[in-house]
């Protein structure tokens, strides 16, 4: 067996501004092949989880974002923003990706 683990890489990744997601809104970004959903809450907080729910791939950048859930458009399932999660009785989850604002810019961590 190897010793050394294999170390990710990890970069942040400048996507936008705060300014350009209204409340309780979402935008789409594309990182190769995965699509991600940016979500800003009514208190400004930003998330950003894999644009399909668990459930059946809906677009959860259309759904109703309340609190720290967005509400899937297709079926009705809440996920929760900050781990990705659904909400029981449902079972699933999300990838989410670490955020960060700095002055307005939104950066994502991305792994390669």
């Amino acid at each position: 067996m190897n010793d050394v683990a294999e170390k990710k890489q990890t970069e942040w990744k400048l996507i936008g501004n705060v300014a350009a997601i209204p409340k309780q809104g979402a935008r789409t970004i594309r990182l190769g092949d995965v699509d991600i959903a940016i979500f800003r809450t009514v208190d400004d907080e930003i998330f950003a989880i894999n644009d399909r729910c668990p459930h059946k791939g809906g677009p959860l950048s259309q759904g109703i974002v309340h609190g720290k859930r967005v509400t899937c458009p297709l079926h009705n399932w809440m996920i929760d923003l900050l781990d990705g999660r659904a909400i029981a009785p449902d079972v699933g989850c999300a990838r989410t990706y670490p955020t960060n604002v700095v002055e307005g810019d939104i950066y994502i961590e991305i792994d390669h």
